[in-house]
């Protein structure tokens, strides 16, 4: 495929100016000495692509191609992520499911959506036991394996030359324990299969980062120490290696507690360190708390990533929790991701932007409470609309207060935006649609407004020039006055 064109911006000395431009440019100065000129307040990114790249990572999602013609499946990759993994696309399975054929249909789908939002991709991956095809697997001599390993990793490496950022060379080549996986690559060729496929890796495309990758290293353990001496072992002997890929397959409550080490002692070793495949599973149904734990894990992963300068990028392995992998693999078990089957975005989705730095949007939109929504009488709901503008976008807080002598359980809040302004973030609330007539409806833990009780609720928007308030509020289909 056609490299990704670089813009680079002029740096060239012009030889000379006219007249008129230098005049421009003594006025100019003139006016910023005699006024004062006010920058537009700067605003937290309010999406995880955005936050991340301001903190200098990368922010990723693994993606599947046959998801990306489902409109909302799209949009929220378009809007939420600055890289993409393919998630199946480039394995060996698919990418050369015949021996010297490839078949790069999928995957090309995928470089080319993100090529065209300036995403970052990651490869994934050369070298696996898992997902290979028939063929390899019935290879019976290591020269054969040897030169179809080298063939395999030329092919599809030279094809995406220029336009992978990370490669994950070689995939879970270890056990538990810390020996080598006995994958027909190792039974074949035996310990070397990884160095060489490294070697020629570099020699294939020598501007892709080379990554070794895998589960249950995230902490330190007997796994970790294994890659750790791998990795070791090829720095000091100059054999090409540039990151290594910690896979991040948790389970809530039980994330490694010495993760922000075992990132760094890798960082230490002169390599780059990426979260690569981050999800977080509970049973299911997700029960409150454990989606509130998962939160807490996501922003412990973040944290930890964030802490190291060499952290370089976080990947989740997935967008809606439906698509996951892990239900078809934990029977009972699911919820991993930050998004739910309806693209809703779940606590962990709010933990991981404030950690990132940006601003927090809708907390958990699980369904509210089952009692049928009670219509308060007219006149007993009173909202506050309060507005924080700037040149292009504003906030507002709006308190929800009962004033009749009976509980509020369940509630829509039906409002009309004024011409020009539209939701690009809230919460405490979900929001539907973003622009003219919005229902903004509650979430699992503000259902119930009791009598002389109040709820507070909010987003950020951005407007044309209109900075209007709604005219009128209406809860559960009653009239509220405005204060």
């Amino acid at each position: 495929m056609t490299a990704i064109p670089t813009h680079p911006r002029g740096r060239g000395v012009f030889a000379a100016l006219t007249t008129l431009v230098l005049t421009a440019i003594v006025l100019t100065m003139a006016g910023v000495i005699a006024g004062v000129i006010t920058a537009p307040a700067s605003h937290a990114a309010s999406t995880l692509g955005a936050a991340a790249s301001e903190k200098g990572r990368t922010f990723g999602a693994a993606v599947a191609n046959n998801h990306l013609g489902e409109a909302p499946y799209a949009s929220t990759l378009n809007t939420e992520f600055s890289g993409v993994t393919p998630e199946n696309e480039m394995k060996w399975d698919t990418i050369e499911p015949a021996q010297g054929q490839f078949n790069f249909g999928p995957a090309d789908a995928i470089v080319n959506h993100a090529q065209s939002r300036n995403m970052k991709i990651r490869g994934h991956t050369l070298v696996w036991h898992s997902q290979l095809a028939g063929w390899v697997s019935g290879i019976s001599t290591g020269t054969a394996l040897t030169t179809a390993m080298r063939n395999h990793i030329n092919g599809v490496m030279a094809h995406y030359a220029g336009d992978i950022v990370y490669w994950d060379v070689v995939n879970e080549a270890f056990n538990e324990d810390g020996t080598r996986r006995q994958s027909v690559f190792q039974q074949r060729i035996g310990n070397g299969y990884i160095e060489d496929a490294f070697r020629t890796a570099r020699a294939a495309d020598p501007s892709a980062k080379l990554c070794y990758n895998d589960f249950n290293i995230d902490g330190q353990n007997a796994k970790s120490n294994a890659v750790f001496q791998l990795v070791s072992d090829f720095k000091a002997r100059g054999v090409p290696i540039d990151c290594v890929g910690l896979q991040g397959h948790f389970i809530v409550g039980q994330i490694p507690g010495d993760i922000q080490a075992n990132i760094q002692r890798f960082a230490n070793l002169g390599v780059d360190v990426n979260i690569t495949e981050l999800d977080i599973r509970m049973p299911t149904p997700a029960s409150a708390a454990n989606l509130q734990t998962q939160a807490n894990n996501y922003a412990t992963v973040v944290n930890a990533c964030l802490a190291v300068a060499r952290c370089t990028s976080i990947t989740v392995w997935g967008i809606p929790d439906k698509y996951s992998w892990v239900p078809s693999t934990f029977p009972g078990q699911g919820a991993p991701l930050l998004f739910d089957d309806n693209y809703n975005k779940k606590p962990a989705y709010n933990s991981t932007l404030t950690a990132l730095g940006g601003t927090s949007s809708s907390p958990p939109t699980t369904p509210p409470t089952t009692s049928p929504p009670t219509t308060p009488p007219p006149g007993a709901c009173r909202v506050t609309y309060a507005m924080s503008t700037w040149n292009t976008g504003f906030t507002t807080n709006i308190t929800i207060a009962n004033t009749g002598s009976t509980a509020i359980n369940g509630w829509s809040l039906v409002f009309t935006l004024p011409s020009g302004q539209a939701i690009t973030s809230g919460w405490n609330a979900t929001y539907s649609p973003a622009s003219g007539q919005v229902t903004a409806r509650n979430v699992s833990y503000n259902g119930t407004i009791a009598a002389g009780q109040s709820t507070g609720i909010g987003f950020q928007a951005t407007h044309t020039g209109n900075t209007g308030r709604p005219a009128s509020f209406t809860l559960n289909g009653a009239a509220c006055t405005v204060a």
